[in-house]
């Protein structure tokens, strides 16, 4: 799924949050399982994001996108070539509006090289750089 909000929440344990649709099919797995896995987008991988926000996949889209899977070192699920990998364990959830809140503890995160994927507005956008 693409997640419509992830955030750093604290470094000290590592933990992140991220928010989920209640008509997400991920859902469900990870009320059940209470492990996840994050994979941050590259600039450029917009038709990536827009994948997995729809709710129907192939493998043949899988292949014409070059979607990839690895898995971290704890065995979860993540995109190849992306920006960030991280694993997690829900250490807690609240229900908020149409939503759920899930609380993520890091266990691992692998960081490549590149500029993170950017929505914002209701568009894709770039950093400018500070001169």
């Amino acid at each position: 799924m693409t997640a419509n909000s992830f955030t750093s929440v604290s470094l000290d344990p590592l933990l992140i949050l991220v928010c989920v649709d209640h008509r997400a099919k991920i859902l469900p797995f990870l009320q059940k399982k209470k492990r996840f896995g994050v994979s941050v987008l590259k600039a450029g991988q917009q038709a990536v994001s827009e994948y997995f926000a729809r709710g129907v996949h192939s493998a043949e889209a899988e292949e014409r996108l070059s979607i990839h899977f690895a898995r971290t070192p704890s065995g979860l699920p993540v995109l190849e070539n992306s920006l960030l990998q991280l694993s997690c364990t829900v250490v807690a959830s609240h229900l908020a509006g149409d939503h759920t809140i899930f609380l993520g503890e890091v266990h691992d995160a692998e960081i490549y090289e590149g500029e993170p994927l950017l929505y914002f507005r209701g568009e894709y956008r770039n950093i400018a750089r500070q001169r």
